[in-house]
C-alpha cells in the first residue's frame, strides 16, 4: 500500500485493516537514515481471501486526506547475473 499519510501508524492500519480479518503483521516502510515514513506499507492478512476483502474494501480509500493505493504484494524474485 502507499500514499499514506504522515499520522499512519502501525496500530491504525492494523485496526483498519483488522476489520477484514485477522492481521498478522504491519510494517511501515521508513527512511533507514531519518526515520521518515515512505508513505508505504506492508499489511500481511492471515488468509488470501481476508486481503482480498480488505484490497477491494481499501483501495482508493480516504485516510487522513490522502487517496490511498492498496495492492497484493508480489514476491521478491532473486536476480542472477
Amino acid at each position: 500500500m502507499n500514499n499514506l499519510p504522515l499520522s499512519a501508524t502501525e496500530e491504525t492500519l492494523a485496526g483498519k485493516f483488522g476489520r477484514f480479518g485477522t492481521v498478522l503483521s504491519v510494517k511501515l516502510d521508513r527512511d533507514s537514515a531519518t526515520g521518515i515514513s515512505r508513505r508505504s506499507a506492508f499489511i500481511e492478512m492471515q488468509t488470501a481471501a481476508d486481503a482480498q476483502k480488505a484490497i477491494n474494501a481499501l483501495n482508493f480509500a480516504d485516510l487522513d486526506g490522502r487517496l490511498i493505493s492498496v495492492y497484493r504484494a508480489l514476491a521478491a524474485v532473486p536476480v542472477n547475473f
